[in-house]
């Protein structure tokens, strides 16, 4: 984003409007990832610590939502990419 345009003072307010924004959309997805592993992992709630099935459950859905997560943030940035280029080419 280009924010010469503004004067300093209102580049920072933009700066903190966004950065508290991308902290919000963090501790959506990190929620998120909390509520869908549990939900598909946890299922005995007679000990407070995780049995080992869970455990392993758990892992691995953090590390397919995570790969997941990368997979798509890099699609968007090649789709991006591509839509930057076409936008320059007259």
């Amino acid at each position: 984003m280009d924010f010469s345009q503004f004067n300093s003072a209102e580049r920072a307010t933009l700066n903190t409007i966004i950065e508290k924004k991308q902290m919000q959309d963090f501790m959506k997805l990190y929620s998120g990832l909390v509520e869908r592993c549990f939900n598909s992992c946890v299922n005995d709630f007679t000990s407070k610590s995780l049995g080992s099935k869970e455990d392993i459950c758990v892992q691995n859905c953090t590390d397919k939502f995570l790969k997941h997560s990368e997979r798509v943030g890099a699609r968007f940035a090649e789709h991006n990419a591509e839509q930057m280029n076409q936008q320059a080419k007259p």
